[in-house]
């Protein structure tokens, strides 16, 4: 891909994702959400993340999806 502007369009996909997942965790940190409300948020952050980059969901469970799991645990005492 040398095209300046699939660069760029990537690229801002790439920030609208990880604004997004960063806004989810801080949320799911700070708000007074139960679990099952928290795991529908990352389930629709993940749905968002696969509009922005169709049949990436491996990539997305890698990257993303521990970090929630994390946050998930800490808060609720989820595994």
């Amino acid at each position: 891909m040398n095209d300046p502007l699939a660069i760029a369009e990537e690229n801002r996909r790439i920030r609208e994702l990880q604004r997004t997942v960063d806004l989810a965790l801080f949320y799911i940190r700070v708000a007074d959400l139960g679990p099952e409300e928290a795991t529908d948020l990352v389930a629709r952050v993940k749905a968002k993340a696969l509009l922005l980059f169709p049949g990436k969901e491996q990539t997305f469970d890698l990257i993303y999806l521990p970090r929630f799991r994390r946050v998930l645990t800490r808060r609720f005492g989820m595994h």
